[in-house]
């Protein structure tokens, strides 16, 4: 009775899955010069923090917006080595991957899931080249400097984001002198870390070439598969060479070429009970097992180059940024990580090529004096097509036995072709009509469009069309702000920003719903923001303090796991069995459940401050903290409702549709995402002694309180994560060696859970449901000691 059913939830698994392929395709937050505390060592000037927030080169404390930096020294120092790491130094910013194959950003309490469709919450920029977060998010070496832009980005760079933007750049070579460093790292847990980069003028102040490697290996979650007799574990390598040009005076030419080659089997962890019955034993959380079947691989294989260049005109300047992307992505996921069904190893195969190319165009005036002004055009496509294997066997059950018996073995198989363009068109203007006050705005008109279609080829059922999806949008979004230098240690700003994400149609929907649940609203938001940076004792001490509040109209998130009732499973080949084809209003039953995008009004207010020193030219310090409250504002959004009485899901008629819905929907006033409130980072370095050779002790404290999850129905417990770093270092640092412990206090803290048992639902009555017994986690990695030793030159 439910064969065309079962197939037909399987094309909804299998088209999620392609859609994500095409979505997927110490800081020291705004430090004085005197707090760049890893950069200098003692007795050494301190040099000011110049950042490119802007898309102009200003110094950290000039700029009108709440900023993160961390220089490439202090990234070598504190032993980062995966870019999500970098949320140890930014509170308020999360950086995860819960299940090996999407990588997402949440910052000031807004998140992202990529299986959406559209924009990310905070955008990712390699070189200034909008990139995607897989390839981001690999692997981070040779790298000059990041920063962490909180607030809308829709005005200054390409691409709309309602939270804030993250910028790589790497290293770039040294036109005038032989300059490198190389960096190794080993680890107690068979974790090691090798990386390098060296400058070479070819000839001297025109042409120089800079190579960088890098070769990481660790044991990613620490998962051991008791099942298969192996483990998690993860090898990166990856190479890049710069070659810069400068032939003229005011006339510069940066390329880069970056090669990624990574391999990550990441098992998912389990833990619960187990079932006696299937031979699931009892799992705690400190085993760190899972009894997978199946493989749980991810492959990425990746080509990148970016092109920076720019010519001094004298009154103008005219740059060009550049870039083109060539990706393979080959994932391998297990659909039953508890073994609830033993012998069954249901493992999806994905791959997803594609190709990104970008260009911008700008065009800047280089006035001195009262007025300044920017004009551009920036244009990105990307193309690919996803396929999707994965096996529909049909799970017969039978009363009594705690395992189905497999009948029709098929596998299916979806093609998605997909194209997204955007062209944006931008200006901005910079007013200074005294040495104190500037006033700038700056303004973007985008012309956005996907176009994704795709059908599903069955054996022995042909081939289904399971999306369809053509969506544009026109936005225009911009920025304002107004800065006052009271003094040369003090400048105070206010801001305004305005960020848009276009709408998106579901991608893996049941037939038969409602358009609400099918296609959701663009979102809107509007951000406001004031703030000061100020400076003591000769710029030895800082506080930077920000408050901001953001309203959005339409803020787009995805609900997952939703009971939907597709209306009456009709008979359409006419032998006598429904076929998974739903007509009519809904009868009052659940036909399956599935993931939606949808819409509901939020707001965002919160406060940032940082406060960084030097008290003496041997210790720094910098404690920052971020209190962000980010709520749904009485939105009516879809949920799963049980019956108390039978403790099955159901779906409750809602007056607001006229009582005929597919899915219950609960008013919700709760959080947006499931991070707390408040956060705080704090790191300090001690330098003991000032001769040729100089101890030091330097710690890194990340701080998270409990937040308990509406959505998965879980308190997620407080991380208190320390790492300790002890070493030697030589003069000019010329050299060191330290030693480290990454999680001191060895908490094994829960950061995703799923929201039931891993479980298997039979093919011919979904009622019967073979459970595993366990839950999917992740957790903190355990403590973990290290050595490291660095070679500069």
């Amino acid at each position: 009775m439910m064969r065309g059913n079962f197939r037909y939830s399987s094309a909804l698994l299998l088209a999620t899955v392609g859609a994500t392929a095409l979505s997927s395709a110490a800081l020291a937050q705004n430090a004085p010069a005197a707090t760049d505390n890893l950069s200098t060592g003692a007795n050494q000037p301190a040099t000011e923090i110049i950042v490119t927030a802007t898309r102009r080169a200003q110094s950290l404390q000039d700029v009108p917006m709440s900023i993160n930096v961390a220089t490439g020294e202090q990234i070598e120092r504190l032993k980062i080595f995966d870019i999500k790491d970098v949320q140890q130094l930014a509170p308020g910013l999360e950086l995860r991957n819960d299940n090996g194959r999407a990588n997402s950003a949440t910052l000031r309490g807004v998140t992202f899931d990529p299986d959406q469709g559209t924009g990310p919450a905070v955008d990712l920029y390699f070189n200034e080249v909008p990139v995607d977060a897989q390839t981001a998010f690999t692997a981070i070496y040779d790298i000059d400097q990041i920063e962490v832009l909180r607030g809308p980005q829709g005005a200054l760079r390409g691409r709309t984001a309602p939270s804030g933007a993250i910028t790589i750049r790497t290293r770039r070579p040294n036109l005038n002198t032989i300059e490198g460093f190389i960096q190794g790292t080993a680890t107690e847990d068979d974790g090691y870390n090798v990386q390098g980069g060296v400058s070479l003028p070819i000839v001297q102040d025109k042409i120089a070439i800079r190579a960088a490697m890098l070769v990481d290996g660790n044991r990613l979650n620490q998962v051991r598969n008791i099942t298969r007799g192996d483990r998690s574990r993860s090898r990166t390598e990856s190479a890049r060479l710069s070659v810069a040009f400068q032939p003229a005076e005011g006339f510069d030419i940066n390329v880069m070429y970056q090669y990624l080659n990574a391999d990550n089997r990441l098992y998912p962890q389990v833990f619960g009970a187990g079932n006696p019955a299937i031979g699931n034993p009892p799992v705690g959380l400190d085993d760190r097992f899972t009894l997978a079947e199946g493989r749980s691989r991810f492959l990425n294989h990746s080509h990148l180059v970016t092109l920076d260049a720019k010519y001094d005109f004298g009154p103008v300047t005219l740059a060009f940024i550049g870039g083109h992307q060539e990706t393979l992505l080959t994932q391998y996921g297990e659909r039953d990580p508890g073994n609830a069904v033993a012998g069954y190893a249901a493992t999806q195969v994905v791959r997803s090529p594609y190709n990104v190319d970008t260009a911008e165009l700008r065009l800047s005036s280089n006035n001195e004096g009262f007025f300044n002004w920017t004009a551009g055009v920036f244009h990105t496509i990307q193309t690919g097509t996803t396929t999707v294997d994965e096996p529909l066997d049909f799970l017969v059950s039978f009363p009594g036995v705690p395992a189905p018996v497999f009948i029709a073995p098929l596998t299916g198989r979806i093609d998605i072709p997909a194209v997204a363009k955007t062209w944006s068109f931008a200006g901005s203007v910079r007013l200074q009509p005294t040495d104190q006050l500037t006033f700038e705005a700056a303004g973007r008109y985008t012309i956005d469009s996907v176009v994704q279609s795709a059908a599903i080829d069955i054996p022995g059922v042909g081939v289904l069309p399971i999306i369809d999806d053509n969506t544009k949008a026109h936005p225009f979004t911009g920025m304002a702000s107004l800065t006052y230098e009271v003094s040369r240690d003090l400048t105070v700003y206010a801001s305004y920003g305005r960020s848009f994400r276009r709408s998106t149609a579901g991608v893996g929907i049941p037939q038969n719903i409602s358009a609400d649940l099918a296609i959701s609203r663009p979102e809107r938001s509007d951000n406001f923001e004031v703030g000061f940076k100020t400076a003591f004792f000769d710029r030895r001490l800082s506080l930077d303090v920000s408050a901001f509040y953001q309203k959005f109209d339409n803020y787009i998130s995805r609900f997952t796991g939703i009971a939907t009732d597709q209306g009456t499973n009709i008979d359409v080949t006419g032998d006598g069995i429904p076929d998974g084809v739903y007509v009519g209003p809904p009868d009052g039953g659940i036909d399956t459940t599935a993931d939606y995008n949808y819409n509901g009004d939020a707001t965002v207010k919160g406060i940032e401050a940082t406060i960084a020193g030097r008290p003496t030219d041997f210790w720094d310090f910098s404690v920052s903290m971020s209190y962000v409250k980010a709520r749904y504002k009485n939105a009516l959004l879809p949920c799963t409702t049980v019956d108390p009485v039978t403790g099955l899901p159901v779906v409750i008629p809602n007056p607001a549709f006229g009582g005929v819905n597919n899915v219950s929907y609960c008013n919700r006033s709760s959080r947006i995402a499931d991070v707390p409130d408040f956060s705080l980072t704090a790191n300090s370095e001690v330098r003991f002694g000032s001769g040729p050779v100089q101890p030091f002790i330097r710690g890194l404290i990340t701080y998270r309180p409990s937040v308990f999850s509406e959505r998965q129905d879980f308190r997620y417990p407080s991380r208190e994560l320390i790492n300790l770093f002890v070493g030697l270092r030589g003069e000019e640092n010329k050299w060191e060696v330290s030693a480290f412990v990454r999680n001191l206090l060895n908490q094994n803290r829960i950061t995703n859970i799923g929201i039931t048992n891993s479980r298997i639902l039979a093919s011919d009555d979904p009622s019967v449901v073979y459970d595993s017994g366990y839950r999917v986690v992740n957790l903190t990695n355990p403590r973990e000691f290290g050595i490291s030793g660095t070679f500069r030159f």
